[in-house]
């Protein structure tokens, strides 16, 4: 065995344990309506309410592991292993289930993996897989359908718990109780053996999700000492070119180890001099599987404190050092809970049961899953070019799930997390600054880009910030990088959409949902335009967003996909979801979305009776299986007659009804959603949570009010499920929410009052929510029509 070397590690630079930076926001520039007193939110332990096994059956489900409010160490288990492709190379669908590596209709787990994404479409991460076990090593994971054909174990949901920052499960093959808790930086493990002198921790290197036979590139991993290893693992998956570096520390020294490694090896150097698999300090390759050996004693506890870092092992063994230098589980798990209780404690409802309780507080917990911290705690992190940086001014944040957060939980957070999502927006520029192609992210994770999904929706989230004064980034940096993206001609169609003022389907596909995407951009930008005194600029982009005109096709009353030759495309089904000119949408849902010009949009379509009566068709004429059955985003459970709330593009249409005649369906409407889309139980989304999109909609919508138009300050108003709610907001004030008459047959909004004056309209401006005071929504089980 190596004797101990002592690593030296600069820690001179005080951090706190989630290394988070605050940043100033602007103040509010709008005359004050209401003076409150500086308000302190009470921390209570509203940690109790929260779910974290609430996911969506058959889809990605969200991860119920250990995790730190935005933590990078997101530490869950794999509750199997598939492969993303069949052995005949087609796709394999079962992958789907697995986008966050768990699904609770599983009666196995395959390890604990240090990182995850939240109910995603689509999938990456599953980092460093670990999982202890006793009698004889086998390094091969086994099938899930043959229980002891390998490492995993079986397990019973009876012994599993799972609460914020916590999650403990049985490894019945084992007799060994795994315990889970993490910082923002280290994922913490507990596991409790039997007397045993084969016991065993696997560290499983070629474990992914969304696996395939090229995802590994190289691992590299190094004996430091006899409780100390580190290494780095580069993977080709969604992001291309991903690097995660780790350092593992155990509480008790291996007696042995070794490693086996997968792929064939044409040229190993004069490494051939050596028995590379047992008991060598250096281990590298494609794909390797790790092992230490102890001996325990009975209701021993064997810990792991496992770092991560983005930037290099030494960077991982500062993370580990500086935030858990002690080994007292308990006290994590405790600091970790606490941590979560001051985040949930910014929003605190009554509500008429406590089923709703929980299922908001397990809603509000979804959306602090992500974006997460991706630096180290002396602010190194690498960027996108794959060069190191150091954050100034602001922390590195990564996972940008753009297509599906713009709509509902970035603007949350200019409510509940100004100072983060100003940081998240720095780390946009930062982004766009590194960007060979010189453009903000689309989907992007891991200094990677990954290009998911359609629109330059970044752009969205920096509008909407100015527009509620949340961010004090600089306004020409963010307005050279909003109109850089949205001028790089090889981006899907662009160069036809700035040319002919639509994308041709014959381009490019998704035609009608990038031009309808684009324009709403084009709006943002236009908006961010005019707040930095920028005219001309903001004339074009005003231009280029009534470009949604030339994808309406009148005389059949639908957004329609149009030819590069300026005719509409035969043959032609606006129901279908499915090569249509729309991305997981049809005409009848996804063609609604002009949420910049909505009152115009309505005006073309036939008038507001009209629209009405449209909205009524989507949500009671059932939409046929054969016009689903070839888009995996699209289920059953989250359906509503052709409304399909399961999936983002339609989140504001139930709000739609407020620019009619008919604000009395929006309200219900929602709280028929709130109520039959959402619940307390495991399988209590109706879609992927889409790294917390899905539940931004569930708090907006339980509180009373949604973000139809990011980039504006307005909030649609709805009806709200809560009985009362207190915000409170970072710049010391209160905003109480007030219901009357709240109950189950009373959804109907008959006044609403701010400060006691009643509201005209149904909108609310966010000086109404951040200048604090009381709103009331006065219910009724008559609609006022």
């Amino acid at each position: 065995m190596k004797q101990l070397i002592i690593l030296s590690v600069c820690l001179s630079m005080v951090y706190s344990c989630n290394s988070e930076k605050n940043t100033s926001t602007k103040e509010e520039t709008t005359p004050k309506e209401v003076d409150t007193p500086k308000e302190t939110p009470p921390v209570s332990d509203l940690a109790q309410y929260v779910n974290p096994l609430i996911g969506t059956k058959n889809m990605g489900h969200t991860f119920p592991g250990a995790t730190a409010p935005f933590g990078m160490v997101q530490l869950s288990p794999e509750t199997n292993q598939q492969a993303m492709f069949k052995e005949d190379g087609s796709y394999n669908k079962d992958t789907y289930k697995y986008c966050s590596g768990y699904q609770y209709d599983d009666q196995t787990i395959f390890g604990f993996s240090h990182t995850h994404f939240s109910g995603t479409g689509h999938s990456d991460l599953g980092d460093f897989l670990v999982m202890p076990t006793t009698g004889e090593l086998t390094l091969e994971p086994g099938k899930a359908e043959t229980p002891k054909s390998g490492f995993h174990s079986q397990f019973d949901h009876a012994t599993e718990k799972a609460t914020p920052g916590y999650y403990a499960v049985d490894l019945a093959d084992y007799g060994i109780k795994a315990e889970l808790t993490a910082t923002a930086r280290v994922g913490f493990h507990q596991y409790t053996f039997p007397k045993s002198d084969n016991a065993h921790i696997i560290l499983d290197l070629i474990s992914n999700i969304y696996n395939h036979d090229d995802k590994n590139v190289w691992t590299f991993v190094r004996i430091e000492n006899d409780s100390l290893v580190t290494g780095y693992r580069q993977t080709n998956g969604w992001a291309r070119t991903k690097k995660v570096f780790f350092a593992m520390q155990f509480s008790k020294p291996f007696h042995s180890y070794g490693h086996k490694r997968y792929e064939k090896v044409i040229y190993n150097g004069f490494y051939r001099r050596f028995n590379e698999e047992e008991n060598f300090p250096e281990m590298a390759g494609k794909n390797i599987r790790a092992y230490f050996n102890f001996k325990t004693e009975e209701n021993e506890k064997i810990k792991i404190k496992f770092a991560l870092s983005p930037v290099s092992t030494n960077g991982a063994v500062k993370n580990l050092e500086q935030e858990i230098p002690h080994w007292e589980f308990d006290q994590v798990k405790q600091e970790t809970r606490d941590k979560w209780n001051t985040e949930l404690s910014k929003i605190q409802v009554k509500t008429s049961t406590k089923e709703q309780k929980e299922t908001f507080y397990s809603a509000l917990y979804h959306t602090m899953l992500g974006p997460i911290i991706y630096e180290d705690v002396d602010g190194s992190y690498r960027g996108l070019d794959q060069n190191i940086y150091q954050s100034e001014g602001f922390t590195n944040y990564t996972i940008f799930s753009l297509w599906d957060t713009y709509r509902a939980l970035h603007p949350l957070f200019n409510i509940t997390q100004p100072s983060r999502n100003n940081d998240m927006i720095k780390s946009m520029i930062a982004h766009h600054d590194q960007s060979v192609h010189n453009m903000l992210p689309i989907w992007s994770h891991y200094a990677n880009e990954n290009w998911c999904m359609v629109g330059y929706h970044s752009v969205s989230v920096i509008a909407d910030a100015v527009a509620k004064g949340t961010t004090d980034v600089n306004l020409n940096s963010a307005l050279t990088a909003a109109t850089n993206t949205a001028t790089v001609p090889y981006f899907e169609g662009l160069d036809s959409y700035m040319e002919k003022g639509y994308v041709p389907e014959d381009k490019s596909p998704y035609s009608v949902s990038k031009t309808l995407e684009y324009a709403y951009d084009d709006w943002c930008i236009a908006q961010i335009a005019k707040k930095n005194n920028n005219q001309k600029v903001a004339d074009l982009y005003t231009k280029r967003s009534k470009n949604y005109l030339h994808v309406y096709d009148k005389e059949i009353g639908y957004m329609r996909p149009k030819l590069s030759d300026g005719s509409w495309r035969p043959k032609f089904d606006p129901i279908n979801t499915h090569g249509q000119g729309f991305i997981e949408g049809n005409a009848w849902n996804y063609g609604l979305y002009v949420p910049h010009e909505t009152e115009n949009m309505i005006r073309i379509m036939g008038g507001k009776d009209a629209f009405s009566q449209h909205l009524d068709k989507i949500f009671t004429t059932e939409i046929e299986d054969k016009y689903i059955e070839k888009n995996e985003d699209i289920t059953r459970d989250g359906i509503i007659g052709n409304y399909v709330h399961g999936n983002e593009p339609g989140h504001h249409i139930p709000y739609l009804y407020n620019w009619t005649n008919d604000p009395w369906k929006t309200q219900a409407r929602v709280r028929m959603i709130l109520d039959t889309m959402y619940s307390n139980g495991v399988d209590g989304l109706c879609g992927n949570d889409d790294a917390g999109q899905m539940s931004a909609w569930y708090v907006f919508s339980a509180l009373g009010f949604y973000p139809v138009n990011p980039g504006s300050d307005l909030y649609a108003t709805g009806s709200p499920m809560i009985e009362e709610a207190d915000i409170y907001l970072e710049n010391g004030k209160k905003l109480t929410i007030n219901t009357v008459n709240q109950g189950k047959e009373n959804v109907y909004v008959s006044k609403i009052e701010i400060n006691g004056k009643t509201l005209e309209g149904t909108n609310i401006r966010h000086k109404d929510i951040t200048n604090g005071g009381i709103i009331t929504f006065h219910l009724s089980n008559t609609p006022k029509k």
